[in-house]
């Protein structure tokens, strides 16, 4: 999941930091960033909100929207 270690690099944020406010090792962000490990719908929703972004952007790097039918 590189995209959030590209968000992390853009707030300008270590490891350390962003794992120690969503509560997680910084073992476990890095396996997160690497792709070695998924994070869970739980997690998901912990990195959406801190990071801003919908759940559909961390997991593909694209917004989705909404057409109107």
């Amino acid at each position: 999941m590189l995209i959030i270690k590209d968000l992390r690099k853009q707030k300008k944020l270590s490891q350390q930091q962003v794992s120690e406010q969503l509560g997680i090792t910084r073992v476990a962000l890095s396996h997160y960033e690497t792709g070695k490990r998924e994070p869970n719908l739980r997690m998901l929703q912990k990195l959406s909100e801190f990071y801003n972004v919908s759940i559909d952007y961390i997991i593909t790097g694209k917004d989705f929207i909404k057409s109107e039918r």
